[in-house]
């Protein structure tokens, strides 16, 4: 059974909840991010994606300036980067989430994991395909 820290990318980018959003938007345009790490004193804190960008800030009328702890998402899902790739399907599949923070024994986030990452992978396409039909679900 592989783990994730098999297929997993450590370069991980982490933004800071005092950042603007504005400096959230350029780093994951430059870097082709939809989902950013938030971390407070080498903890885990949140995440902010380009959706809760545009929901909870541009449809909103907020500010570029306005910080990204009050836009970032904290009811965080996460894995341990020795769970398996299996177990990352089934976290993604229940609560219906395409990007999975990825952390060590400690806690610390060492990876985010997109479903395509793990569908390229070419472990168990069949799981990845079932995992995108239950995420894809209306909720």
């Amino acid at each position: 059974m592989q783990q994730l820290k098999d297929v997993m990318t450590q370069n991980v980018k982490i933004l800071s909840p005092d950042a603007t959003i504005k400096d959230a938007a350029r780093q994951m345009r430059d870097g082709d991010f939809g989902l950013m790490p938030v971390g407070e004193n080498d903890r885990l804190v949140g995440t902010l994606s380009d959706r809760d960008i545009v929901v909870r800030a541009v449809a909103d009328g907020r500010d570029a300036n306005t910080k990204v702890r009050d836009l970032m998402s904290t009811d965080v899902k996460w894995a341990f980067e020795d769970d398996s790739v299996e177990q990352a399907h089934q976290i993604m599949s229940d609560n219906q989430i395409r990007r999975l923070p990825i952390v060590n024994a400690e806690k610390r986030l060492v990876s985010i994991v997109a479903l395509g990452d793990l569908a390229v992978d070419g472990t168990d396409t069949q799981a990845a395909g079932e995992a995108l039909s239950e995420i894809s679900k209306p909720g």
